[in-house]
Parts: structure tokens; sequence; C-alpha cells
């Protein structure tokens, strides 16, 4: 019996009908709306749409969208002067700077430069810090994401034997560290895979819930899974193009093949990536209540 499909547009859909609520209900006792400012150095493609699609989604909950574009030659010293520039405005809440930034730039010094509590992306080391003692306030957004589909799929996560393939700052590293937390929705035993793990399918095949972000394609195979386990597919990996001249997308799980064993299964595209401009809005809200309450 194939894989029950854990479907992110629709988990997607459903926190942002409960946050559209939330931040009307913000507004209206405030009288402030929760700003997001995106700041875009350079022309690439991938990063403008994802920058345009922040601004939509934030259009669409009611926030404010604000946008600086900069040209690919801007200087490290002008960028660190915007982030301190929006540091101080009171109408940005949260602030997103869109990576890769162009080599002149060094990337970690400025994401540190951001206010930790203006930093929606959870990158700043202080944010860092507080996911690992367990008190985050802004989690990283695609983890938050990850999180959120396994507990809305109805995945017990208590004492679950998890297992994430992957060890990157952006998800390996922090999953790990939000599941092993002791608090609900957390609780679990946490085994981490990367490229060094002599047996990756002896760890993966105990997996209850198996999480992949190898970073290639058709990385987890159907001989790797346990039967009934939850798989969630953060991979996105072009690997040629479709009959309508659009690029062919492939998680690292070898979709088509584990389906076949899994219990639930993410799809690639549709599930993680839905997911991660869902949950940077509600850190911008976050953020939002944060700068008026002291609280979120």
């Amino acid at each position: 019996m194939a894989a029950e499909i854990i479907d992110g547009k629709q988990v997607a859909e459903q926190i942002r009908r409960e946050l559209a609520q939330e931040i009307a209900d913000f507004k209206a006792r405030s009288g402030i709306t929760p700003g997001l400012c995106t700041v875009l150095v350079g022309e690439n493609p991938a990063s403008v749409s994802y920058v345009t699609a922040k601004g939509r989604a934030c259009e669409e909950l009611g926030m404010r969208s604000i946008h600086h574009a900069l040209p690919a030659e801007t200087s490290e010293a002008n960028l660190l002067k915007l982030i301190d520039e929006l540091n101080r405005n009171p109408e940005v809440h949260g602030i997103l700077v869109q990576l890769p930034l162009p080599d002149q730039m060094d990337e970690s010094k400025v994401l540190f430069a951001i206010d930790a509590n203006k930093d929606v992306d959870g990158f700043h080391p202080v944010n860092v810090g507080r996911l690992m003692i367990g008190e985050e306030i802004f989690p990283p957004c695609t983890p938050a994401g990850i999180q959120e589909l396994i507990l809305r799929s109805g995945t017990p996560t208590e004492g679950a034997e998890i297992v994430v393939v992957g060890r990157s700052n952006i998800v390996g590293k922090p999953i790990a560290v939000m599941l092993l937390q002791k608090k609900p929705g957390a609780n679990a035993t946490v085994t981490v895979c990367h490229t060094k793990t002599r047996d990756i399918a002896a760890h993966t095949r105990r997996a209850e819930i198996l999480i992949v972000a190898a970073g290639r394609a058709k990385a987890i195979t159907a001989d790797m899974v346990r039967p009934g386990a939850t798989v969630i597919d953060v991979g996105v990996n072009r690997v040629g193009i479709t009959s309508s001249g659009k690029p062919k997308l492939v998680g690292d799980v070898d979709f088509d093949a584990v389906k076949e064993v899994a219990g639930k299964i993410t799809p690639v595209p549709g599930g993680v990536g839905p997911m991660t401009i869902t949950m940077l809005m509600k850190n911008t809200l976050k953020a939002a209540k944060l700068a008026v309450d002291g609280r979120c």
C-alpha cells in the first residue's frame, strides 16, 4: 500500500489562515502592522524569485513588506550601514538578507550584524544559542516547517527514533536540536548522519521518522527505509527539463520507490518547500510581538 502523501501546500495554507487571524488581532490591539524588510544584493534569478514570493506572502497576510535591492557591486560597508539603519527602524520588525551574497562580502559578518530580535531567519548566533537551550524565539524557517509537517501529519515524536541525513547549519543541525528538546512536538531520540557516516543505511533503516537533507538527488532508496516510516524530503535537485520547458525537480529521496515502503512521505515539489516562507511569516509576527509586548 502506497504511503500517505504529506501535502506541504495544504499544511502551509492552513497555517497561513491561522496567521492571518493572529495578525489581524495583533493589528487591532496594538495599531501596529508587522513589517518584514528583505535585502537583495545583485540579481540572482532564484533570489529574485524567493524575495518576490516573500513580499507577496506579507501582503496576502496583511503585513508590511519593505524591500531594498542593491547592485551586485555594493560594498560590504554599505550593506552593513543599511542593516544598522534597519536595526534602528521601529517599523521594521524582521530583517532578511537574501543569500548568497557577492564574493566581496563576508556572509557571517553580514548576518551577525542583524539585531538578534529582528533575525527572523534564525541564523544569528544569539538565536542559535537560544535554539540550543530550548528557548528559541525564531527557529530557522525550514526546520520549523519540517516540525510542523511532522506534527500536523499526526506522526508522534515522543520517544521516536529519528534519523536526520545532513548536518548543515540551515537544516540538519537545527532540526536535530529542535526534535531533541524536552518539550511537546519533540522528545525524540535523534541520530545525525553525514558524508563520513560509515553505514548510513544501517541508521536510516531504524528511523521511525527519516528527515533527508543530503543535497544529492535520490540519495535515499527504498531498501534504506523502515517500512511504515514517515519520510520528510528536504532536497530540491534540478535533473533536467520537463516537456513544458520547466526545470524538472526531484528530492533527495527516490520518491516513486520509497512511497511503496514508507507510511507517510513528502513530495518534491510541494512538500517542505511551501512551509519555509510560511514559517518566515510566523517569525515576523513573533518579532513584532516582541517589539511591542517584550515577548512573543
